[in-house]
């Protein structure tokens, strides 16, 4: 089950060359270690431990979605069973913790990876709880909330991987800190960027069912902008939304009324604040480079 949630088999264990993960975490923490002045290779076991947590995440939050498909293939949950997806991301998550602890710093590396693991618990049930919440009224779901939720959600995992990559290289508490901050950062402007795709992405490139968010009554950053715009396109979605009516006709109304255009500028002001943390430390100018390149990659994107 492992090995088909990275795209390396198909169900039967048959090796493949399916689509795997963007790598995203993996290279944050080498880039750590390089901002911390170390050579890439050191940041090997946080890269390892980070991809196999999120990859955990994803078999648990697929089964708590309901979700069939992950990148253009069957979910774990139903090429194989929801127990037994359960187990595995149980097992990669032990998997992770023994990666760290048997590399340089290991203790204060599992405390790190442990902390950023229940702030994305933490998100990830406010994600769940938003869905039973109403699209209008005194109990709809802020422009505000959202953004705590992303970064727990989101967030954590990406801070903790460039601030693992750097502390496993013996970066300065002040510098894993501001990595860390400039991770949550970047990990909301991903989030948001998810959304977007959520909602008007191209399945074929996204692999992912258009409309999907919509469909569980998830409150995306664009939908919940949009509401918040008070327009006329604003007033016809929340009916329509409240109604339970059509999808599509929903993601018009949320791009009419600027949902889009607003969560992307929150994006972009997160990537800036990102950017603004690697200044604070003084990152050297190579990694620091690749990483605004990387940033830059996760604002503007379509799968």
């Amino acid at each position: 089950m492992a090995a088909y949630s990275f795209g390396w088999c198909d169900v039967g264990g048959a090796p493949v060359t399916a689509p795997g993960g963007k790598g995203l975490r993996q290279a944050l923490a080498v880039l750590g270690a390089e901002i911390a002045g170390a050579p890439p290779e050191t940041g090997v076991p946080a890269a390892v431990a980070v991809e196999l947590v999120h990859t955990f995440s994803l078999l648990h939050d697929d089964i708590m979605d309901g979700d069939p498909v992950r990148r253009s293939r069957p979910a774990v949950w139903r090429a194989y069973g929801t127990g037994p997806a359960v187990l595995a991301g149980d097992a990669l998550f032990a998997l992770a913790v023994d990666t760290l602890a048997t590399s340089v710093g290991g203790i204060e590396g599992v405390r790190l990876l442990s902390a950023a693991l229940g702030d994305l618990v933490r998100g990830q049930a406010d994600d769940l709880l938003f869905a039973g919440r109403p699209w209008t009224g005194p109990r709809r779901v802020r422009s505000t909330e959202y953004r705590h939720m992303a970064e727990s959600k989101t967030g954590s995992l990406l801070g903790c991987s460039l601030a693992l990559g750097a502390l496993i290289a013996g970066a300065s508490p002040a510098v894993v800190a501001g990595l860390d901050r400039a991770g949550r950062q970047a990990g909301v402007a991903f989030q948001i960027a998810d959304d977007v795709l959520g909602t008007w992405g191209d399945p074929a490139v996204t692999g992912k069912p258009v409309h999907g968010d919509l469909r569980e009554r998830k409150k995306t950053l664009p939908v919940v902008s949009a509401l918040e715009s008070g327009c006329s396109a604003a007033r016809r979605l929340a009916v329509l939304l409240e109604a339970g009516g059509d999808v599509a006709r929903a993601a018009e109304l949320a791009e009419e009324a600027g949902g889009r255009a607003a969560a992307l500028a929150v994006a972009r002001r997160c990537r800036a604040s990102a950017l603004s943390e690697l200044d604070r430390i003084r990152a050297p100018a190579r990694p620091a480079r690749d990483l605004r390149a990387l940033l830059d990659s996760v604002v503007v994107r379509s799968q």
